[in-house]
């Protein structure tokens, strides 16, 4: 059966494995993205910041309207971001292409959540934001939001350059950027499948936030859809693949 045990430092989870062995895995560090994992995807925010990126290419790049949807999509796939595809193939300015796309007021699309909130509050580990956004823009959630006190520091995209998530080489710098835990003591949150599975891949506790699935997918140690459960979760008591 699961127990839950906590100190100042870290988040323990206690489980019995299949041979009845007692098994204690604490942890120290929580890497979370930010965009649409710290709000909920349903805030439009993110449809916002992704029209601006189509704006950008069409008046900046003067890239033909029809063309912009097929290179986004090919730009991602291809190298994580459609910011590190464009540095590629137009050799754009990384800061002023953050700025354009991030230029929104973010009020008008997100609020404080007193779950989250209270959370953040009490978990007894140290906390990261690790995001494909800039610095900037991340504080600018954040306080939006009015968390950014929970938070150690923010990895984004330009402290991780030329790399971004999933890259392992980001996850390498994130790590360092935190003080070198030990992977296996980290965990991370973030929406999207492919970042979750490297993370996974890479040793970290692997949460995909926003599934309501009951089982935890192929990419992701467990699932997540309400913070509130986020506690439990780290200490074993659902949602848990062994």
């Amino acid at each position: 059966m699961p127990g839950i045990v906590a100190s100042s430092q870290t988040t323990y989870r206690r489980y019995v494995t299949g041979t009845g062995i007692i098994t204690v895995v604490n942890y120290s560090t929580i890497f979370f993205d930010l965009d649409d994992t710290l709000y909920p995807a349903s805030s439009g925010l993110w449809h916002e910041i992704k029209d601006r990126i189509g704006l950008y290419m069409g008046q900046k790049l003067d890239i033909p309207q029809e063309q912009i949807q097929p290179l986004r999509r090919q730009l991602f796939e291809e190298y994580g971001t459609t910011l590190r595809g464009l540095q590629a193939a137009y050799n754009i300015d990384a800061v002023d292409y953050l700025a354009f796309v991030h230029d929104v007021p973010l009020a008008d699309y997100i609020q404080p959540n007193p779950v989250l909130t209270s959370v953040l509050a009490n978990l007894p580990c140290r906390k990261f934001i690790f995001t494909n956004a800039d610095d900037k823009h991340a504080r600018r959630v954040l306080q939006t939001l009015q968390i950014e006190q929970y938070f150690e520091g923010i990895i984004d995209i330009l402290s991780v350059s030329p790399y971004c998530k999933p890259m392992p080489p980001a996850f390498k710098i994130a790590l360092e950027t935190a003080g070198n835990p030990d992977p296996h003591r980290c965990v991370m949150i973030d929406d999207l499948p492919h970042t979750i599975r490297v993370a996974r891949e890479l040793g970290l506790f692997s949460i995909l936030y926003g599934s309501d699935m009951s089982e935890p997918g192929f990419e992701a140690n467990a699932t997540l859809a309400d913070w509130g459960k986020l506690p439990e979760l780290l200490t074993g008591g659902t949602n848990h693949e062994s």
